[in-house]
């Protein structure tokens, strides 16, 4: 298995409640990882994660609208503080780009609201798509809005053929004057379906 050599947090946030932000301060399970929390003017707090081995992370969680954001990038090489980060960011629902970095390649995962939506391999030579999450519902949205717009184009087909029908029966001017009418209003509306 391929060693991992750093963590990079690209344009990472955090939005979290005044009560998210309590859970934040008390989530750190691991006996490796120390944390500070200072307290700064106007409510804002900064979150100091620190290792046994002495790299740190500030966390800078600035007040807005009651509540607190964190936004920032960052770079990790030690294992445990990688791990603490990586639980906080997804317990939380962070959002970003973590790139994960090893000897000859990087996988670049892509976060969103504590998911990871998609996942990319980079190598000197080439990329790979890993993972991408699909919006299984928003498809099948399309999809059923693809059959229905089926189901009035052959509708409006079998009306179609009804008016032809019924205009070579038809003997009088005003009936037949109708009738095409209604076939022009199918045909604009066949044209515009089938657009």
């Amino acid at each position: 298995m391929a060693q991992r050599l750093a963590t990079e947090y690209v344009n990472a946030s955090m939005c979290l409640s005044e009560v998210q932000m309590s859970q934040f301060i008390h989530k750190v399970y691991d006996p490796h990882v120390r944390q500070r929390v200072k307290v700064l003017d106007n409510g804002s707090q900064e979150v100091v994660l620190e290792d046994d081995g002495g790299e740190e992370v500030h966390l800078p969680f600035d007040l807005r609208d009651g509540n607190y954001v964190c936004e920032l990038s960052f770079r990790l090489e030690t294992p445990h503080l990688t791990n603490v980060m990586r639980l906080l960011f997804a317990a939380f629902k962070g959002s970003g780009m973590v790139t994960r970095i090893f000897n000859g390649f990087m996988m670049m995962y892509y976060y969103e609201n504590g998911r990871v939506r998609k996942i990319v391999e980079y190598s000197r030579e080439s990329y790979k798509l890993v993972f991408e999450l699909k919006d299984t519902l928003a498809e099948l949205q399309s999809i059923y809005r693809n059959e229905a717009i089926e189901q009035e184009i052959e509708s409006i087909h079998t009306r179609i053929n009804q008016l032809l029908d019924q205009r070579f029966v038809a003997s009088q001017p005003k009936v037949i004057d109708r009738i095409d009418d209604e076939l022009r209003n199918c045909s604009r509306r066949l044209f515009a379906l089938e657009a």
